[in-house]
């Protein structure tokens, strides 16, 4: 292990600093600080931050780094400061309200990440449970502050977050059923978990009164966002700006090509077929259905073993504490899939959840071998189990440190090399990684469409969510529910969904620019450690590590 330097002084004071305002973010990475408490989303605190994010940033430059290590972490922190107060100053974070990544999700969210073995665990349960009103009280004065200044979030987002909160304080909702599972283990907690419940149910719905009279009046009607916020927003979820113009053309060319290969795949799996009638076949066919959340949960862990398995030691460095990944179904019925780091000292080890929709209970697994791939090995899971594993780096680096650019562009990096390395050549499985790859090639074109008002492929008109409707169900095989939880997501959510195959093209174009540079003495092994062991850094701070 390197010896700390200034610069790695500095950064595990701010991951101090951060880990100190967020308990949520000491949940996510396994660090027992304030787990009785949620995060502060209140004006006050939005302004303190900016505040401390500005300080932050006037210290470090004034740094000098002693080594390469140093370099990298000052580049990223530096851009990350920079993106962060941009964001802040747009005005952005009084209308962030949406159906995936915005407060309500992450309190509803962070419990899943919360141990829940022991007395102690539970108490810590019960009193966040019972801090709901006050994080909640504090994010609606946000949103408050967006009302009176003219910033808030599209009608739609409001509409979606309603039913959410509705889903969650339901009798048969996550929260309540939290409760009594508590109370069942620990009876003493019985009164304790069910007086928290109550409170906190009585003020999520009065902050869903809040949403449904106050602010979906004064929500707006346009959901495009705008070329000047939008270019902030990609450069944040990237780390790097890019021509969105020439990236909205470069997406209808990744269509194109990967409908071509779509096809010949089609007329492997039966001769003459059109794309749609494969999909039909494949779903009709046994050998790739599975029926029932629990039998869906033990395929996909069968499957994630086994790559680890057949990985480890031949394409990748696979280190012991991250041959462990558990694969989990949510608690929550949103739809979505995502994964979660281990905690720093591995006590609780990384996994794979899956929120399947209220009502979906047939999976084809031809869809869904890719996924499994991008989440776990070599996907997330080797990548963020990598960057908590390397003691070399610092701790903000280890645990903090993440663009979606870098990330998600990895692991749809991996689902390419699982291709390359042969464990998707059943033509099926190989249909289902171009049908995911066509999905986040389409989003390309229509977050970016949508947001900077383009007009649409067929000219004519411009975007709208009738026509972004018609436009991913003709480009991705998806059942409506989930269809629908993703398009509201993109509407939401700017910036975040074109990043996956932006942040491939990134990772292809650095894979093909040391090839070209080494020659003979190119190993993709190395290529892939020494990326691997850089942690989660911006695009930018990527290009720059192997300049």
């Amino acid at each position: 292990m390197r010896d700390q330097t200034p610069i790695d002084g500095f950064a595990e004071s701010w991951l101090n600093q951060l880990l100190k305002d967020s308990p949520m973010l000491a949940t996510e990475i396994g660090v027992d600080l304030n787990q009785h408490q949620l995060d502060d989303f209140s004006p006050e605190r939005i302004d303190d931050n900016r505040r401390k994010i500005a300080l932050a940033k006037s210290e470090l430059s004034a740094i000098q780094p002693e080594d390469f290590t140093d370099e990298i972490t000052k580049h990223a922190m530096l851009a990350d400061f920079d993106s962060k107060l941009e964001i802040v100053d747009s005005g952005w974070v009084y209308r962030d309200l949406n159906n995936i990544a915005s407060a309500v999700q992450g309190i509803r969210d962070v419990f899943d990440l919360m141990p829940m073995n022991t007395l102690d665990n539970w108490e810590n349960v019960s009193s966040r449970i019972a801090d709901i009103p006050r994080a909640i009280a504090g994010y609606q004065q946000t949103l408050e502050v967006g009302v009176n200044t003219n910033q808030t979030p599209a009608k739609r987002q409001v509409v979606e977050v309603i039913q959410q909160i509705r889903e969650l304080v339901s009798p048969k909702g996550p929260l309540q059923q939290m409760v009594l599972a508590g109370s069942a283990e620990f009876t003493q907690l019985d009164s304790r978990l069910h007086n928290s419940f109550e409170k906190a149910s009585a003020s999520l719905q009065e902050f869903q009164g809040f949403l449904q009279h106050d602010l979906l009046p004064s929500a707006t009607d346009n959901e495009a966002v705008g070329r000047d916020l939008y270019s902030l927003l990609s450069n944040r979820f990237l780390g790097q700006k890019i021509d969105l113009d020439e990236t909205y053309v470069w997406g209808l060319e990744q269509l194109a090509e990967i409908e071509a290969e779509q096809l010949a795949v089609a007329n492997q799996i039966k001769p003459g077929v059109m794309i749609e009638e494969a999909f039909e076949i494949l779903d009709r066919d046994p050998a790739y259905q599975i029926e029932g959340s629990e039998n869906l949960r033990a395929w996909m862990q069968g499957t994630s073993d086994l790559a680890v398995k057949q990985l480890d030691g031949v394409f990748f460095e696979i280190p012991a504490p991250l041959m462990a990944l558990e694969c989990m179904i949510s608690p929550t019925n949103q739809g979505g899939i995502h994964y979660t780091q281990p905690a720093e000292d591995f006590s609780r080890p990384g996994r794979m959840w899956w929120s399947i929709p209220t009502g979906v209970n047939n999976f084809s697994t031809w869809r869904e071998k890719t996924t499994v791939y991008h989440e776990g090995v070599p996907g997330h899971h080797l990548q963020l189990g990598w960057q908590v594993y390397n003691k070399d780096l610092n701790g903000w680096r280890r645990n903090v440190s993440w663009t979606s650019g870098h990330g998600e562009g990895w692991a749809l990096y991996a689902e390419q090399l699982m291709q390359e390395f042969g464990f998707l050549d059943d033509p099926a499985d190989r249909m289902g990684m171009l049908d995911a790859q066509r999905m986040r090639a389409a989003r390309v074109v229509l977050d970016i469409g949508v947001h900077l008002e383009k007009e649409i492929p067929e000219g004519g008109q411009t975007w709208d969510y009738e026509y972004a409707k018609s436009f991913m169900r003709r480009n991705v095989s998806m059942n409506d529910k989930s269809l629908e939880f993703e398009i509201n997501r993109y509407f939401g959510w700017p910036g975040q969904a074109p990043s996956y195959k932006i942040g491939q093209r990134v990772w292809n174009q650095l894979r093909s620019d040391q090839q070209a540079r080494l020659g003979s003495k190119f190993d993709l092994k190395k290529f892939h450690s020494d990326a691997l062991k850089l942690g989660g850094v911006g695009l930018d701070t990527l290009l720059f590590a192997f300049k």
